[in-house]
């Protein structure tokens, strides 16, 4: 997260993330971990996609408009890393060929539900494997590139 100047998120992600960081550096019990990515989650700047809300804080703005038109301005404009969150977001990016790079967190967690992060695609997307990690809490790390 450190490298990435500009967040992207999907309206469901966005509620999640907007309900708990903000504050969770202050929660009792919370780690350095937490403490430091609550900091760098307020001062990062955000986008949010929604056609359904109408306001946003933490350094955010909002779009309403489409989102593949809006990341391809952003990737033509800046240039900078930027990260995607939200399954329904990444998707719509991942079909447009938008994605420069996948950084997966594996938890060793079946959920059973939920929206699938990886979409159907048309085309394959054929990637390059530039790193892996495994944490001690069994979460393992891969970072790939995609091959142009």
């Amino acid at each position: 997260m450190g490298a990435t100047g500009l967040a992207l998120y999907g309206r469901k992600l966005w509620e999640t993330m907007s309900s708990h960081w903000p504050t969770a550096d202050q929660q009792p019990g919370a780690i350095p971990a937490q403490i430091e990515f609550a900091r760098r989650w307020r001062d990062m700047p955000k986008v949010v996609f929604s056609s359904t809300i109408t306001t946003v804080d933490w350094n955010t703005r909002l779009v309403t408009g489409d989102a593949v038109t809006e990341i391809t301005r952003l990737k033509a404009d800046d240039g900078g890393s930027m990260d995607i969150a939200g399954a329904t977001l990444a998707a719509a990016a991942m079909r447009a060929g938008l994605i420069d790079e996948y950084v997966l967190a594996t938890h060793p967690v079946l959920v059973g539900g939920g929206t699938p992060f990886f979409t159907a695609l048309d085309h394959w997307v054929n990637l390059n494997l530039v790193e892996t990690g495994t944490f001690s809490d069994g979460v393992v790390l891969t970072r790939y590139e995609t091959r142009r």
